[in-house]
């Protein structure tokens, strides 16, 4: 029998070690790139993280003297709704005094009446 013509264990080892080492050289390379371009991606992440922060803080800010316009608002508002009361409350004192006085009157010029009535009547019974 003839020896067998094919590659013989050492070929095939040294083979499999030459592939080996050109799928790790392929890796090495790929590995500095994509080192290279997570450089890139993590620092455009970092910008875009930070205009995103300055974006919350300006919003933040602007919600903030929103609401402490909206409170000026609301305490002016109180202010007035306040004073407005007691000027009605003011002015319900005035016509309850006004309305005392007229009271007052028509009961002084009930009684005129009365009086004047039975003085008139002293008067017919006198005369006879």
């Amino acid at each position: 029998m003839d020896k067998f013509k094919g590659a013989t264990f050492g070929d095939r080892r040294d083979t499999s070690a030459d592939a080996k080492k050109a799928a790790l050289e392929k890796l090495k390379a790929k590995m500095a790139e994509s080192a290279a371009t997570f450089e890139e991606r993590e620092a455009k992440r970092l910008e875009i993280a930070k205009a995103r922060d300055a974006r919350a803080a300006e919003r933040k800010a602007i919600k903030g003297r929103e609401e402490a316009e909206r409170q000026a608002q609301l305490k002016a508002e109180q202010e007035r709704l306040a004073a407005e009361a007691a000027e009605a409350a003011r002015l319900a004192e005035i016509e309850r005094i006004a309305e005392a006085d007229r009271l007052i009157a028509l009961e002084a010029e009930q009684k005129a009446a009365r009086d004047a009535r039975y003085a008139a009547r002293k008067d017919r019974q006198k005369k006879r």
